[in-house]
C-alpha cells in the first residue's frame, strides 16, 4: 500500500519587525515635523486672526504712520498708521484661503480629466492631453495674468485663474498613475466581471493614485501662495481694502528704504509658508514613494 506523503509546507518569510509605517517614517524626519508644526501655527494664526489681531485690518492712525517696531506695534505701522502685525495675521487668512480654494479646484478638475484620460485611453486620452499640452505651453504666471486681465480682478477671479493654471499638473499626475493602475490584475478582473467604469475609477483607480496626488497638492499649495502674492503685487489680485501678503508688498514698494518693516514681515510670511509646504511635500514624497521608502528603511535598519 502506497502512502501519499504530506505536501511540504512552503516557508513564509516573517514580516520584518524593523519595517516602519509611513507615518512613523514621516515622524522620524525632523525637518518635515518642524515644517508641519510651522504650517499648523500659520494656519491657526490665520483662523484665529480676527480674535488675535490687536488692531483692525484697516484701523488708520495717521499720527502713528511709519512707526518702527516697538512694544505697541510689534511689526511697526505702514504709511497710513495701520498695524503691520495685525494686517499680516489677517492677510494670512485671505492668502491661504485663496491658495486652498485654487488648489482644490485644480485637484478636482485635473484629477477628473487625468483619471478618465488614463483609464479610457483612445480618443479621450488624445484630446484631453492635447488640451493639457497647450496649457503647459504657457508660463504659469503669464497664463494667470492673461485670465485675470480678461475678467475683473478680485478674490474669485484670482482663485479661478490660479486653479486653471495648476489643473494640467494634476491632470498629468492622475493620468500617469491611472495608466499604471489600469493594467493591474484587480482592475482587469473588475472589467471582466462587467463592473461599470465609473465604479472602477472611484473604487480602484483613485485610491491607488492618492499618494502622488497628496504630494502634488502640498507642492501646489506652496506655488499657489507665491502666485497669489505675485498677482496681488502686480495689482491684479486681491484688491484693497481687503488684505493680502502680496498686496502689502505692493503698498510697501515705495517705502523700502524708509520703512523696511512694511515689506520684510509680509515677505517673510510668504517665504516661510511656501518653504514649509515644499518641505512637507518632500517628506510626503519620501514616505509615499515605495522606492524612496525602501531606501529610508534600509538606512534606518543599518
Amino acid at each position: 500500500m502506497t502512502v501519499n506523503a504530506a505536501p511540504a509546507e512552503v516557508p513564509v518569510p516573517e514580516q520584518s519587525t524593523t519595517r516602519l509605517s509611513a507615518w512613523r517614517l514621516l515622524a522620524a524626519n525632523p525637518l518635515t515635523v518642524a515644517s508641519g508644526a510651522v504650517l499648523a501655527i500659520v494656519v491657526a494664526l490665520a483662523v484665529l486672526a480676527p480674535w488675535v489681531a490687536p488692531y483692525g485690518v484697516n484701523a488708520i492712525d495717521v499720527g502713528s504712520a511709519l512707526r518702527p517696531p516697538d512694544g505697541q506695534h510689534w511689526f511697526g505701522t505702514d504709511d497710513l498708521g495701520r498695524d503691520v502685525f495685525s494686517r499680516v495675521l489677517l492677510a494670512g487668512g485671505t492668502s491661504l484661503s485663496i491658495a486652498a480654494a485654487a488648489v482644490a479646484f485644480a485637484l478636482v478638475v485635473g484629477v477628473g480629466l487625468g483619471a478618465v484620460a488614463g483609464y479610457r485611453g483612445g480618443l479621450a486620452d488624445t484630446v484631453l492631453m492635447r488640451i493639457v499640452d497647450v496649457m503647459f505651453a504657457f508660463p504659469v504666471l503669464l497664463l494667470a495674468l492673461a485670465i485675470v486681465a480678461i475678467f475683473q480682478p478680485g478674490m474669485v477671479t484670482t482663485m479661478v485663474a490660479i486653479g486653471i493654471v495648476y489643473t494640467p499638473i494634476f491632470a498629468r499626475v492622475a493620468r500617469a498613475s491611472a495608466l499604471s493602475v489600469r493594467t493591474s490584475p484587480f482592475v482587469q478582473v473588475s472589467q471582466t466581471m462587467g463592473t461599470p467604469g465609473t465604479w472602477i475609477l472611484l473604487r480602484h483607480v483613485l485610491p491607488n493614485i492618492a499618494g502622488p496626488l497628496v504630494v502634488q497638492t502640498s507642492l501646489s499649495l506652496a506655488f499657489a501662495i507665491l502666485s497669489e502674492a505675485a498677482l496681488s503685487f502686480l495689482g491684479l489680485g486681491i484688491q484693497p481694502p481687503a488684505p493680502s501678503w502680496g498686496g502689502m508688498l505692493f503698498s510697501a514698494q515705495g517705502f523700502v528704504a524708509q520703512a523696511w518693516w512694511m515689506s520684510v514681515f509680509p515677505g517673510a510670511a510668504i517665504f516661510v509658508t511656501a518653504l514649509a509646504f515644499n518641505l512637507v511635500g518632500d517628506g510626503l514624497r519620501d514616505v509615499l514613494d515605495p522606492r524612496q521608502r525602501t531606501l529610508i528603511e534600509a538606512r534606518r535598519s543599518r
